[in-house]
């Protein structure tokens, strides 16, 4: 598959989460067997662009491309304004986020709330595709299956947008209704996939190598993008794709590499927001490195509590050197919630 003149590394894709993949996740994901990240979202409020969080997100230095920039709005000249601002700033490929069911997003009738208004969908598509197809940069839409179950029209915006320009859309197997709530229903994706020619992802509840492959075959999509199953375990990428090309399960990681893993995604963290911001938005990753680890929930009450950055790198360095003591490697089969995942932070929308 491609995204205009992209070809991704291969078909298992980081999806973006605010407050999450920001650019030391995505690095880390892409090196552990992503094909392919797409940025947190960004405003496209002017006023919000050069705030301290806004540019952390538009800061691309060092990350190999492609480079996806997830842009919010309702306001098609805002959104239009918002993807050539990203583009100056290193976005080579623009996603349009219809997607996002939180309340402060689609109270201001931005996210998976424009799904409500079909018109208005296809006139920021427009705008964007106008802005970014001159400048050879590609367009990607990811939505939602609809607003509410009594109004699923992921099949129609789809048509829409690729007649308008988009180049790859996602599809997330729920509505804005449901959140995160319930299981991703996949025949709405399957029905988007023989509706239009352009590449389309899955996304929704894909949280081992077995469910890549179910639906994939479920929808006949091109790609799986994975969004909470990663949060702290970003190797399931590489687990995924040997999956996919052996038929075998890759073993589970090793103590010491995921010690490794996780002391350079601190460091990789710290330098981008520094000491105060870092070491206090870097607890929920260190809570999903060792959720269902033993000792892994007392660890993180003890680690919540730390304000220093070298206190909680020791510290973090100390729990692993422990659990090496009881243990060579991950357990097989750790129980994994991904309702329990689902939080505030994660949702974290604010520019």
């Amino acid at each position: 598959m491609n995204i205009g003149p992209f070809i991704p590394a291969n078909r298992f894709f980081v999806a973006p989460m605010a407050g999450v993949t920001d650019r030391p996740f995505r690095q880390l994901c892409r090196r552990l067997g992503a094909g392919y990240a797409v940025s947190e979202m960004l405003s496209s409020k002017q006023d919000l662009w050069h705030t301290p969080k806004s540019l952390r997100r538009a800061n691309h230095e060092g990350e190999s491309g492609p480079i996806a920039v997830q842009i919010a709005g309702a306001q098609a000249p805002m959104m239009a304004q918002a993807a050539a601002y990203n583009i100056d700033q290193g976005a080579q490929i623009i996603d349009i986020n219809m997607g996002c069911p939180a309340k402060k997003v689609c109270n201001q009738w931005a996210g998976s709330a424009i799904m409500q208004d079909e018109a208005l969908a296809l006139s920021i598509i427009e705008a964007v595709v106008a802005v970014c197809a001159p400048r050879a940069v590609p367009v990607t839409l990811k939505m939602r299956t609809g607003w509410c179950q009594a109004h699923k029209n992921a099949v129609v915006l789809a048509r829409a947008a690729e007649r308008a320009g988009v180049q790859m859309i996602t599809v997330h197997g729920r509505t804005r209704e449901q959140a995160y709530r319930g299981a991703a229903e996949y025949d709405t994706i399957a029905a988007v996939k023989a509706a239009v020619n352009v590449p389309v992802v899955a996304n929704g509840d894909i949280d081992s190598p077995e469910k890549a492959r179910t639906v994939l075959a479920l929808t006949g999509a091109d790609a799986v993008m994975i969004g909470r199953a990663a949060q702290g375990r970003p190797w399931l990428f590489r687990e995924i794709a040997h999956f996919m090309a052996t038929g075998q399960r890759l073993a589970p990681p090793l103590v010491a590499e995921v010690r490794q893993l996780a002391l350079a995604h601190l460091l990789d963290h710290y330098a981008l927001y520094g000491e105060f911001l870092g070491v206090r938005s870097a607890r929920k990753h260190i809570g999903w490195y060792v959720a269902s680890l033993p000792g892994g929930e007392e660890f993180r009450q003890r680690m919540n509590r730390i304000e220093d950055c070298e206190l909680q790198l020791a510290a973090v360095t100390d729990y692993f050197a422990q659990l090496s003591q009881s243990m060579d490697r991950l357990p097989d089969a750790v129980p994994y919630d991904l309702a329990g995942r689902v939080e505030e932070k994660y949702m974290d929308t604010t520019a």
